[in-house]
């Protein structure tokens, strides 16, 4: 029998959202968006332990740098260089790839698609480590469905 491959995507995903939690709010200007994690994720250069963090881009003039603070912005944990990457159809939701490297070290934020959008931003990763993720199973995560927030992003709904 012969499984299409689309049900499996779609199968990962859901399984993945719940067992991750992901939940989003998003603000166009910046695409400000609060992502909740349930688990810890690697982020280039370090660990960031489970619970929701506000992803946003610098400027809007540069879309290739990606800051990301606690949800309520008072603590900035990392600003990152990215590059642009695309996927095929934009979605109303926020999405992540996250990899899953081996047993005990927390999954790795790949990708994050802002909603409505078809280029993204893929996070950059040292050479060693882009080598061990590229072996590493990929996962697609779609959070809730995103409430536009307020331009201060401060992650509240509207």
């Amino acid at each position: 029998m012969k499984i299409n491959n689309r049900y499996i995507a779609v199968g990962l995903i859901i399984a993945f959202s719940l067992f991750f939690g992901l939940a989003a709010h998003a603000d166009e200007s910046d695409e400000a968006t609060t992502i909740t994690f349930r688990q810890p994720i690697q982020i280039p250069g370090q660990v960031l332990p489970a619970g929701s963090y506000l992803f946003k881009l610098e400027s809007p003039d540069d879309l290739n740098i990606v800051q990301i603070f606690n949800a309520d912005k008072t603590v900035l944990y990392a600003t990152l260089e990215t590059i642009a990457t695309e996927r095929p159809k934009p979605t109303d939701h926020t999405v992540v790839t996250l990899a899953e490297p081996v047993a005990g070290q927390p999954d790795v934020l790949m990708n994050w698609f802002y909603p409505g959008r078809e280029t993204g931003n893929e996070f950059l990763y040292p050479k060693q480590k882009e080598k061990e993720l590229a072996q590493d199973k990929k996962q697609t995560a779609v959070a809730n469905r995103p409430t536009v927030s307020n331009s201060d992003a401060t992650g509240g709904g509207n």
